[in-house]
Order: C-alpha cells, then structure tokens, then sequence
C-alpha cells in the first residue's frame, strides 16, 4: 500500500459510506493505519479517518490531548487510538457546541453540536475489543472521525453555516473580543 496524501472536500470517496473490514488484525490494516499515523501527524491533526485519505474502509485513527480536556467527567487524554470498525451510541440528549477543524478542509472552522456523552466500540489492529463511554472533547473527537465513515463533512452538521471561516479570522475576531473584555 502505498503513502496516500489527505484529500479535500469535493473528492468523492468523501461521501461516501466507508466498507467494514472483515479482519481488523490483517496485515494490510496495520500498513493502512502506519500511513494514516503520518499523514495525520505531518498535517498536525488529532484524527483521521481512512476516507480522508481515499481509502474507503472504516478505520479511524485519534487521540485526546490534554490541552483540549472539557473537565468533563469521561473526558480524559489518550494516546493515539486505532479502531476498526467502530460503533457510537449516543448517551442522553445533551449537546454542546464547539468549533471543529478538519483535515480535509484545511484552514476553515465551524461551531459544530455534538453529543456531550458517547459509547464507543470497535477493535484494534491488533484484535482487542474497545468498549468507552466518554464525554466533551474525546467524546466530539470520535464523533468526527466516525461520520468520516459515512460521508459527513462537518458542516453539514452544521446549524449556522454564518459561523463557518477561515481560521485565521476567526482567531483575529476571538482576539478581538477578548482584548475588548477587558
């Protein structure tokens, strides 16, 4: 398999439904999950799904830093994660609104609701059972990489497309405001 470089919005794999793998401990999958690690790491991403690098099968790669902990109780750092086949269950109605970047939309931002607590579970390559319930930016992080698997681009999850820029200015604006609270 060779190196794949991260594709942006409009390429079609993007919307599509990812295939299930049939063996996550395959060789193949592995070498898949080396390649998505760079790519993600070169781009300084905190995750990345297989579609986003054209190859439509549902693996997904991420970790939680600390600088991006809610407090949240289930919201705790974790190295990089690879899980194949992953399953979310939603836990409770609670939804809470954050800005989310993507990998495949460089420089843009957008205030994306998410579910605050999920139950996530799936296997590693190396054939473990993952079963987390876990909440705030681990819990958002899960969330985006797994609609990878079906084709959803964070805007269109979206409920103000108005909050949608680039983020330098976003950044500018945020200043902005700060300096202005003052």
């Amino acid at each position: 398999m060779s190196d794949h470089p991260i594709i942006r919005a409009g390429h079609p794999v993007l919307r599509q439904i990812a295939k299930p793998v049939e063996d996550p401990t395959a060789p193949e999958i592995a070498q898949l999950v080396e390649i998505m690690e760079r790519q993600m790491t070169e781009a300084g991403g905190v995750g990345l799904a297989a579609p986003q690098i054209a190859v439509s099968k549902r693996v997904v790669l991420f970790f939680v830093p600390d600088r991006r902990l809610s407090g949240l109780d289930g919201d705790y750092p974790l190295p990089l994660t690879a899980l194949v086949n992953p399953v979310i269950e939603k836990l409770g109605d609670e939804t809470d609104v954050d800005w989310e970047g993507c990998l495949s939309l460089p420089g843009l931002r957008g205030l994306v609701p998410r579910h605050t607590h999920i139950r996530y579970t799936g296997y590693t390559p190396e054939g473990e059972f993952i079963d987390r319930q876990v909440s705030g930016f681990h819990a958002r992080v899960v969330q985006h990489e797994f609609d990878h698997l079906d084709g959803v681009l964070y805007p269109g999850r979206m409920t103000d497309l108005l909050s949608l820029g680039f983020t330098e200015e976003i950044a500018a604006r945020m200043e902005e405001e700060a300096f202005a609270a003052e």
